[in-house]
């Protein structure tokens, strides 16, 4: 009985290479035009990740119906221009426009920012209930948020918030109750909303 002869392939096998790398290539190709076309030719950065720490802070706008208000106004005036944390100097940080209304930073390359908003909404977390902690006559209620933590005024004309790394020590916070007090007339507090 006779062999069947063995059988051969259908094409050699550079031109095999080719029938299989060049979809490949033209599906890259269209992928590098498409994301050309959709930056509009422009040079794509990267996002600013935590660690950038250098210019201009960018702040996401939070309900502040009383940002405009007198209150806030005058403690912004009032407020120092270099906080000290740790023993460590913090200049006031420019913030990235459009700048939310009534909200100050303090920061540098090698510290997480501290930043203060005021004229904010009550604090949803503040009942009959809620621990507040009394520094320099002021009293606070702490939120934390992970690493770090927002303390929110609840005795004064107006709420104002200040949002602390968890490393920052107490100097900070000292320091803005000292003007909160000094600025803002104690007011009685609403526990309910």
């Amino acid at each position: 009985m006779a062999q069947d002869p063995k059988p051969t392939a259908l094409l050699p096998k550079p031109l095999m290479a080719v029938a299989v790398g060049l979809p490949v290539l033209l599906a890259a190709g269209v992928a590098a035009v498409g994301l050309f076309l959709a930056t509009g030719g422009q040079d794509v950065q990267p996002a600013p990740t935590t660690e950038d720490r250098s210019g201009p802070l960018a702040l996401v706008p939070v309900p502040a119906p009383e940002a405009e208000g007198e209150e806030c106004k005058a403690l912004l005036n009032e407020l120092p221009t270099e906080l000290v944390s740790n023993g460590a100097p913090l200049p006031r940080r420019e913030l990235a426009s459009p700048a939310p209304t009534a909200t100050m930073a303090w920061g540098n390359a090698d510290h997480e920012p501290i930043v203060l908003r005021c004229g904010l909404n009550r604090p949803a977390d503040l009942n009959q209930t809620s621990q507040l902690r009394v520094v320099s006559e002021v009293q606070w209620l702490e939120i934390n948020e992970g690493d770090k933590a927002t303390w929110y005024t609840v005795d004064r004309p107006t709420y104002v918030a200040l949002t602390l790394p968890s490393d920052a020590g107490t100097g900070p916070l000292q320091d803005i109750s000292t003007t909160i007090r000094d600025t803002l007339a104690p007011v009685p507090i609403e526990t309910e909303g």
